[in-house]
Parts: structure tokens; sequence; C-alpha cells
């Protein structure tokens, strides 16, 4: 596909693509939006209203149908990635797929073979792989600003939130439409950032629990792995007193330190002393990542995140969660009753 401009059709427009997604749609060079979807027919035309969009429809398969339509954009909820990624596949167009990339790895791995036997390309939303925060990490390793690699640690907290309805919760804390709980969809980013500035991770056990939360999914997530040869820690933490968000990479001579959700500048600590770069998000985070993918379909570029690299990360969280489930190759969403962590 080499068109002059690359045009875009989204299937589920919302709050996601309010801001990160859909106007990057819009300003990337040589991309368009000209189609929207949302089930609710007439949200979907205050989107497109407001967001000058052509044309909008409260059904996926027009949309996907489009000859005005060159890729579309999957942007609901995991549940029904792999369902609607394989009708943009069986109509023979490329893809775009939120993150995480579908609810486990065994789903994921059926939407990348229908990609791959189709020979068509398959791209996975972790944006972050484009933003310079994470580019410019990946340079300073590259560079041995801090020599050999000798630990990775990050640790992410967020209060806890007692007066959440278990009755009403909202579709990250329910399997079915999630895969599991905030760390599908939170960790996803950072073991995905890893995987891009640190290569695939090794070696990989975790444990999940459900400490202080009503609702079925785990609330706190611990694992280990090794990364370029170095041991390697993360945490997450839902249901904490305090708010935290720290990756420290450790060397044989230096140190760097950054976040993975915030936009304050990169640090590198060495011997001679401390620097800082530009850490800072744009506008429309999804918006340098959709500029490769544009730049791929036209044929002048490659895009960093495909089905390839997302499969990776999918089955390290999976690899994290095993247990916690009791399995997750299976339906594993419709049997809560059976899951071993689950909070009793």
């Amino acid at each position: 596909m080499k068109n002059e401009i690359i045009r875009w059709g989204i299937l589920g427009c919302g709050d996601v693509t309010e801001r990160k997604s859909g106007p990057a749609l819009q300003k990337a060079a040589g991309s368009q939006l000209v189609a929207v979807m949302r089930r609710d027919a007439g949200k979907a035309g205050d989107y497109a209203r407001r967001h000058g969009v052509p044309f909008w429809t409260g059904d996926a398969d027009e949309l996907i149908h489009r000859d005005d339509v060159d890729i579309v954009y999957v942007a609901t909820p995991p549940g029904a990635h792999l369902e609607l990624a394989l009708k943009v596949c069986a109509a023979g167009k490329p893809c775009y797929v939120e993150k995480p990339m579908a609810r486990s790895a065994a789903e994921s791995s059926a939407m990348l073979d229908a990609f791959r036997n189709a020979g068509l390309p398959l791209f996975i939303a972790f944006y972050r792989r484009g933003l310079q925060r994470f580019t410019t990490t990946k340079k300073l390793l590259e560079e041995g600003r801090i020599e050999a690699l000798t630990g990775v640690t990050y640790s992410y907290q967020t209060r806890h939130k007692p007066d959440l309805d278990p009755n009403q919760l909202p579709w990250r804390l329910d399997a079915t439409n999630a895969g599991a709980g905030l760390f599908y969809d939170l960790a996803s980013h950072l073991l995905d950032v890893f995987d891009f500035i640190l290569g695939p991770l090794e070696n990989v056990t975790g444990l999940a629990a459900n400490i202080a939360s009503a609702y079925d999914v785990e609330d706190t997530v611990a694992m280990s792995f090794s990364a370029m040869g170095a041991p390697g820690v993360a945490n997450w933490n839902f249901s904490s007193f305090e708010n935290r968000d720290r990756i420290e990479l450790e060397g044989t001579k230096g140190k760097i330190t950054l976040s993975c959700f915030g936009g304050e500048p990169v640090r590198l600590e060495t011997s001679a002393g401390v620097e800082e770069f530009p850490g800072e998000l744009p506008p429309h985070v999804h918006q340098p990542l959709v500029q490769t993918i544009v730049d791929e379909l036209r044929g002048a570029g490659k895009c960093p995140s495909t089905g390839e690299t997302a499969l990776r990360t999918m089955k390290v969280m999976d690899a994290v969660l095993e247990k916690y489930y009791g399995g997750r190759s299976d339906e594993f969403w419709k049997r809560a009753e059976s899951w071993p962590g689950r909070r009793k």
C-alpha cells in the first residue's frame, strides 16, 4: 500500500480516541480519519461532528468494508479485539489494535496467526515506543552511558478505592472486557517499554493477589525477570496509600531514572554528574507511533510496534497471572469462581 494519503476508520470511538489517538490519525502527515463507528450510532455521530469526520455508523461491518477506509483502528475494550480484528483481516485490510492486544496471549496469538497467514500488517497501540522519553532511554543504553546493565527495578502504586461498587465496576476491572484487572491495562505499557529498550524479557515469574478490593480480579502484582543478562523486579499495587511510578536502570557506571506514565525529564546519573533529557509528552500521545504506521503503509518506514512485539508482552503478562487465574489459555473470564487467586 503506497497511497498518497492513508485513510483510517475507527471501531469504538470512546474516551481513548478523544485526545490520545483520534486527533493523531488526523494530524499525522499523510493520514486522514474518514470514518468512525460506535454501537450507539448517535454517539458516533456526535464524535464525527466534533472531530470533523465525514462518515459515522453503528455497524462495524459497514465501516470495515468501506472502499475509502485503508486501515482500521480497533479502539474497543480488549474483549472485542480478536473478533473485530479478524473481521478486518477477512476484509483484506491492515489493522491497528488498542493495547492490550486482546484478553490473553492465546487470543493474541490467534490474531497474529490470521494476519500472518493473510500477509497483512498488524500494528498494536503500544504508543510509548514512539515517545521521545523512551527512544532517548534506549539510545542512552545503546551508547553505553551507564556501561553494563546490572539491575532493573520498577514500582507502580495508586491509591486504594474502597468505595467501588462491585455491581457497577468499570470495564477495566471486568475480566470479560479487560482480560484481567488494572495490571493488564497499565502494566502492558511498562512491559512493552522494557521489551523495546531492553529486549525480550526472560526468566519471567510472578505472583498476583487481591488483598483489599471488592472485585474478582487482582489488585497487587509482583514479578521478577532478566533483561540483557541483568536481574529485574517490578511491582504494581492498586490498593496503596500513595501514588508512585518509577523506573530505575542501574549500571556499572551510572543510573537512568524515569517514569512510565509521566512527562518529567529522563535523568542520567554518573560520576560526572547529573544530566537530564527532555521527556515531555506530545499533545496526542499516539501521534509519533501513528506516523510510523502511516510511513510504513506508504513504503517509507517501519513501525516498531507490531503483532509480533506485542505478543511477547502478552505472554509475559500471562506468565505472571497464570496462577491467579488457574490458567489463561481457555475462556477463564467465564469461570471466575474457579480462580485460585480470587478473594474469598
